[in-house]
């Protein structure tokens, strides 16, 4: 008996509903008797470019069928700075300051700053991620298809390269560019884009944190940490009180959405090489370990991108923004059913202007159902307790 155990493996599967014993002799790889479908199957579950690359060094068979696969994702461990770094530094690692460095800090403290300074670096630092030259430049000559052991100091596009049949892909970046806001303020966005912006939808608070004895009253609820106090409750029609229009409250909001959106349209510039690389590309996600914001393109809208060129914005590595209708709700304070607390909840729903029409935001549930699918719960009751809420229109020129 030890003897028969130890000249040979037996495994147990089973075939129809019959128990059937499968032996072979010691070293025998079972892998072989698995049909390439199967292992395809298994890759795609898989799915992590990393762990990927290293299957790809198992054997021939794996190197062969690797490439193959159709469902990605690449996690970008760290932001490269905008600067070349000096020797001093070379060594750093790339959870260092310098590194850090890139994102920028205390964005909104002013609008301008906001707008054309705190975004810049991290939007460069973004570039150099996705660049296919990126890491080509410091390398005499091209790396194999799949790096071996660690393939983030490879760019995405260039590790791409190496899957001929990719319908699904997610990229995640280590963190949000909007990092630098004050302490406090949550903001979360989603937005769609062809060869422009499709919609995008934005949720922001002054202040978010789980609810305390007493925290039922709605005009006592103050912007924790965010240095503003938040305006006293809406009156009986809902209208936002004038206070909002004299703190800054407004203006904040201003600066959220400009910013969610420039960020947007930063990731969708720069990922035209990678679409361009893969024609049978399906859906795509570009969002982040913050889970700050999520970029999405759909089947139809990556051949649309692939069909008409991306217009740029002037002097910027980021795609033009059209002519935007935008509507919003605020609420000074909301509790939501989990006990997270909202304090100047807003939610700004954002369409080109030339999609935009009455019914976009109406016809009941129909009609919002792109604005509460933008977010997971508890998020997405937060965006259908402020849909309750009287509506603000505003318009944006292309920028």
């Amino acid at each position: 008996m030890s003897e028969d155990l130890a000249g040979s493996r037996r495994w147990r599967c089973d075939l129809g509903g019959d128990d059937r014993w499968l032996s072979g002799a010691a070293g025998d790889d079972h892998f072989d008797r698995l049909p390439d479908a199967l292992l395809l199957v298994i890759f795609n579950r898989i799915g992590d470019v990393k762990a990927l690359g290293r299957c790809s060094l198992v054997s021939r068979r794996f190197h062969e069928l690797v490439p193959l696969v159709d469902s990605v994702l690449v996690r970008v461990d760290c932001v490269i700075p905008d600067e070349p770094p000096s020797s001093s530094s070379s060594s750093s690692s790339p959870s260092s300051p310098t590194a850090a460095s890139v994102r920028a800090r205390g964005v909104f403290s002013h609008l301008a700053r906001i707008v054309l300074g705190g975004i810049v670096r991290p939007i460069q630092a973004l570039g150099q991620i996705l660049s296919p030259a990126n890491s080509a430049s410091s390398r005499p000559s091209p790396s194999p298809p799949l790096a071996p052991g660690d393939v983030s100091h490879h760019s995405p596009s260039e590790v791409l390269r190496a899957f001929k049949e990719l319908r699904h892909l997610r990229i995640e970046l280590p963190a949000g560019e909007l990092g630098g806001m004050d302490d406090g303020v949550m903001l979360k966005w989603k937005a769609d884009f062809g060869s422009t912006l499709g919609s995008c939808v934005i949720l922001g608070a002054s202040s978010a944190s789980p609810s305390s004895a007493g925290s039922g009253s709605a005009g006592a609820a103050p912007s924790v940490g965010s240095g503003r106090s938040e305006p006293d409750e809406c009156d009986e029609s809902g209208n936002i009180p004038e206070s909002f229009h004299t703190n800054g409250g407004l203006k904040m909001r201003v600066v959220w959405t400009i910013s969610s959106l420039i960020a947007a349209a930063a990731r969708h510039y720069l990922l035209q090489p990678i679409i361009a690389d893969h024609t049978m590309l399906e859906s795509l996600d570009l969002t982040d370990a913050d889970a700050q914001g999520v970029l999405t393109m759909d089947k139809c809208q990556l051949q649309e991108l692939r069909l008409k060129p991306v217009s740029a914005s002037a002097g910027s590595h980021r795609t033009l923004m059209p002519e935007l209708s935008m509507w919003l709700w605020y609420a000074p304070f909301i509790e939501l059913p989990g006990g997270l607390v909202l304090n100047g909840a807003t939610l700004v729903a954002i369409k080109p202007s030339g999609d935009a029409t009455m019914d976009t935001v109406g016809n009941g549930d129909a009609g919002v159902a792109w604005v509460l699918d933008a977010f997971e719960e508890p998020y997405r009751t937060a965006a259908r307790m402020l849909l309750k809420r009287r509506t603000y229109r505003l318009e944006m020129n292309s920028f």
